[in-house]
């Protein structure tokens, strides 16, 4: 069986992040899911912080630096890709928007159909519709498959199990739903034949040669 690449995107601005936990809690979920069905898993992990210059300088000038247009590919090329950001006034933050925005059009190209995992980490729950209105419709733009379960985080649910007289928020809800994203994105990546293995787009396919138009 074929090992599946997933890339692994941290926002995240700290050492250690909430968004890097999120993260790999993510792909390890993913991971176990994977296993249970015989498909072996691998992560590339990209630290977006570790980018961060490159990441403005490639806006500038639109030529990234060696590191960061591995860092791209490796997001084009994986099999699924998990993406984490932490919450800034309401939305994602500058760093993750940016990256994306660095992907040069064949690597956005590949995208497209991609199974993704969308997740956010913030301080207050009531950011937990930022996935919904900022980062589901970022890749909808891009033609990926953003799965139906996406996972916030607040502080509250890095803490003490799910509120007894509330029955929301805490560290079982927050199992609960990375289990059930990770599902999801596991499914999806099972069913799709390996990156690896699927032929490449050929923007010459069906193309006339100029001579033969010539020719009539």
């Amino acid at each position: 069986m074929t090992a599946r690449t997933i890339a692994v995107v941290s926002a995240g601005l700290s050492t250690p992040s909430a968004s890097r936990l999120l993260a790999d809690r993510l792909y390890q979920a993913t991971e176990r899911k994977l296993e249970s069905v015989s498909v072996p898993a691998s992560p590339v992990v990209v630290e977006l912080r570790d980018h961060a210059r490159d990441i403005t300088n490639a806006l500038l000038t639109h030529v990234p630096s060696a590191s960061l247009a591995a860092a791209l590919s490796a997001v084009a090329d994986a099999d699924g890709l998990i993406a984490v950001t932490p919450v800034f006034n309401g939305s994602y933050s500058g760093l993750f928007k940016m990256f994306f925005d660095a992907l040069d059009p064949d690597s956005m190209a590949a995208l497209a159909g991609k199974p993704v995992l969308a997740a956010a980490a913030g301080n207050s729950p009531r950011h937990s519709l930022v996935i919904e209105h900022a980062i589901r419709p970022m890749f909808g733009y891009l033609h990926s498959v953003v799965v139906p379960t996406g996972v916030y985080a607040s502080a509250e649910d890095w803490g003490a199990s799910t509120d007894s007289d509330s029955g929301s928020g805490g560290a079982d809800a927050l199992d609960e739903r990375i289990a059930r994203a990770a599902g999801e994105l596991a499914d999806l990546i099972a069913a799709r034949p390996p990156a690896a293995s699927r032929p490449a787009d050929d923007p010459y396919q069906g193309f006339t040669p100029f001579e033969k138009l010539l020719k009539g």
